[in-house]
């Protein structure tokens, strides 16, 4: 039996200002520069969270810093946070033409 939940490499938020966030992981399982993360969940209102992060800086004891690519409203120290190990990406085809 597999458990892909227990695949995921997770960090948790120790910082937000503005769209900044230092993120924590475990020793060894820092992600790369320009990795997308993922935060999902839910605000202290029960309002439901999806923010995508781009890792920008390794700031050493296994912390990073990335970059929101939209608004931190309701993020809050603590929250988990997925790194998807790979950069972002956009689709390409009609739908971004226009």
């Amino acid at each position: 039996m597999e458990f892909p939940h227990l695949k995921k490499n997770l960090g948790c938020i120790t910082q937000i200002i503005g769209p900044v966030l230092d993120v924590a992981f475990p020793p060894g399982k820092m992600p790369n520069i320009y990795n997308a993360l993922v935060v999902k969940g839910r605000d202290t209102v029960g309002k439901e969270i999806n923010v995508t992060c781009e890792v920008q800086q390794l700031l050493g004891n296994n912390h990073v810093r990335a970059v929101a690519m939209s608004a931190t409203d309701g993020l809050t120290r603590g929250m988990e946070v997925i790194d998807t190990g790979a950069p972002l990406s956009v689709p390409v085809g009609g739908a971004t033409l226009g």
